[in-house]
């Protein structure tokens, strides 16, 4: 199993990168118009070399939210008071008008039935019948021309 090989190996090649060494001037960079970005910008090395890519503008962080000195739900729950109070308040108006408008109409009925009531027993109980009238009782009677014979 372990037995030495019997063919030939090519020799092994290594490729090395060549360095870039640093300058001290910056790399010239293509003229830009302020206030306008190109769609492609281009950088020329300085071994020559052109690269071309889109400009891309840094990333700004997102600016903090100040936080307020009361939270929200605080207040929510102060104006929910505020707003069950005058709720309360307008109930226990509406039940009383209700109780009033309850104790009006309930008088209104007694004063109804005690004038109509007294009104009956007038009706009834009056002793004085028929005033400045004769009552006639008719049980056969024939008239003839205009003339009552009974």
């Amino acid at each position: 199993m372990n037995e030495p090989t019997t063919h030939r190996t090519a020799p092994l090649v290594v490729h090395h990168p060549t360095p870039i060494t640093p300058t001290a001037h910056p790399a010239p960079v293509v003229p830009v118009q302020p206030g306008h970005i190109p769609a492609v910008a281009s950088v020329v090395l300085p071994d020559g070399r052109v690269v071309t890519g889109y400009a891309v503008a840094p990333a700004q962080p997102e600016p903090v939210a100040a936080k307020p000195v009361v939270s929200r739900t605080a207040v929510n729950v102060a104006l929910g008071g505020v707003g069950f109070l005058a709720v309360c308040g307008g109930l226990l108006l509406l039940t009383s008008f209700i109780a009033a408008l309850t104790a009006f109409i309930g008088q209104l009925i007694i004063l109804a039935a005690v004038i109509f009531g007294g009104w009956i027993a007038v009706q009834l109980f009056s002793t004085s019948g028929h005033q400045g009238g004769t009552t006639v009782n008719i049980r056969k009677a024939v008239i003839k021309r205009n003339h009552f014979h009974g």
